[in-house]
């Protein structure tokens, strides 16, 4: 179905509040204007419960359907963090705040929301109860799980719950999703290498730390190049590698930072042992003592299979057929919508972000053409959904 007037119609609204939230963009949990300025306006659509400081920063508000019903509760979900990058668009509503910017467009998921929220909460046109969904720390802070530990699927009894992010390249007013595991699991390490330092022109004398840290990154390249099923998605990226501080010294240690990438559990601890085994290996035979934390972070995002067709079913009503890849291939990038995925049935979708920079560029902005399509989405699968 096309985008509905009462939808087009709080677009300049929502366009609004997103530039707002672009203009203040917070870290993490620290997010507290961002989540005041959510809970004031949860609060002026009459929302019957406005809940703060849910899995530390947190916003849910509470939306119960007029109509007569089963009386279940499903929860939509927006992030609200920024990330710590220098925005470089030069707009007139750009960061005010140096080194911090909306990179990822959770400003637009927030908005879309918001705007939907505020319909909803006027209409009501459903049965049984809406949860909103505002969580801090998506970028690395795993706020979705620490408001699940702090009772979010259990205080107000979630039995579904749907999640949404904006995806560059892919056409304003489309949308693409995917059953079973559509992002990736994100883990990561930092490995330390302890030589002995001494005269860059004596290396005979020394343990270069350098050279085995150079040693490491080549070697970790066949985990995936002759250890992983050609069939099966693996990444292993070394991103950062700091040693010495000047043209004459050998250094007496190094350091090596990276991320695994993988889609199922079986790859993820293949990737982890022969990352252990192989920085120790090497470590070994260039004669360097070695360090690895490795750290399992955000889990496979993985959508649950009915849910899945039901979204894309409600995509389809907003965008049209053409408009919705319902077997969308899966991304290495990860997502902490996973965590709720693992507490309850429930799907992530992407909405067109059109033609824009990449993510976690400093020149992205979320496009404010989306809003009335995601708020769009929001309603229909929270009025199908609940219907009676």
């Amino acid at each position: 179905m096309p985008i509905i007037p009462a939808i087009q119609d709080l677009a300049a609204d929502a366009q609004y509040w997103r530039r707002e939230l672009h203009r203040h963009p917070e870290l993490e949990y620290d997010v507290g204007r961002t989540a005041k300025f959510v809970a004031d306006r949860l609060h002026a659509f009459g929302c019957d419960e406005v809940n703060m400081f849910v899995g530390r920063s947190g916003v849910v508000g509470i939306i119960k359907g007029r109509r007569e019903g089963a009386g279940r509760t499903i929860g939509l979900r927006a992030d609200m963090d920024a990330l710590p990058i220098h925005e470089t668009t030069n707009l007139p509503y750009q960061s005010s705040v140096p080194g911090k910017m909306h990179a990822c467009g959770h400003d637009g998921h927030t908005a879309m929301l918001l705007g939907a929220a505020r319909y909803l909460a006027k209409t009501r046109d459903f049965a049984g109860t809406l949860a909103v969904i505002f969580q801090p720390a998506e970028e690395g802070g795993a706020g979705a799980k620490a408001m699940i530990d702090d009772g979010l699927m259990t205080r107000w009894p979630i039995e579904e719950v749907y999640g949404m992010h904006n995806a560059p390249a892919l056409p304003i007013g489309a949308f693409a999703i995917r059953k079973g595991a559509f992002l990736a699991a994100a883990d990561r390490f930092t490995i330390t290498l302890e030589g002995r330092g001494g005269h860059a022109a004596q290396p005979h004398l020394g343990i270069d730390p350098i050279v085995a840290g150079a040693q490491i990154i080549v070697a970790l390249q066949s985990i995936v190049a002759r250890g992983a099923d050609p069939l099966d998605s693996c990444v292993v990226s070394v991103t950062r590698f700091d040693a010495g501080t000047t043209f004459n010294v050998i250094p007496q240690s190094a350091q090596l930072l990276g991320t695994v990438r993988t889609l199922n559990e079986a790859t993820r601890d293949f990737a982890q042992r022969r990352v252990e085994e192989i920085v120790s290996g090497v470590g070994v035979a260039m004669g360097a003592s070695v360090d690895i934390q490795y750290v399992r972070g955000y889990p496979v995002t993985r959508n649950h299979p009915k849910q899945t067709d039901f979204a894309a079913s409600i995509a389809r009503e907003v965008a049209g057929d053409a408009a919705v890849i319902a077997d969308a291939p899966p991304i290495m990038g990860a997502e902490d919508f996973s965590y709720m995925l693992e507490a309850r049935p429930g799907a992530f979708i992407f909405v067109g972000n059109g033609d824009s920079a990449g993510l976690h560029h400093p020149g992205y902005d979320f496009n404010d053409s989306a809003l009335p399509h995601g708020m769009s989405y929001w309603v229909q699968l929270a009025e199908t959904a609940l219907a009676a």
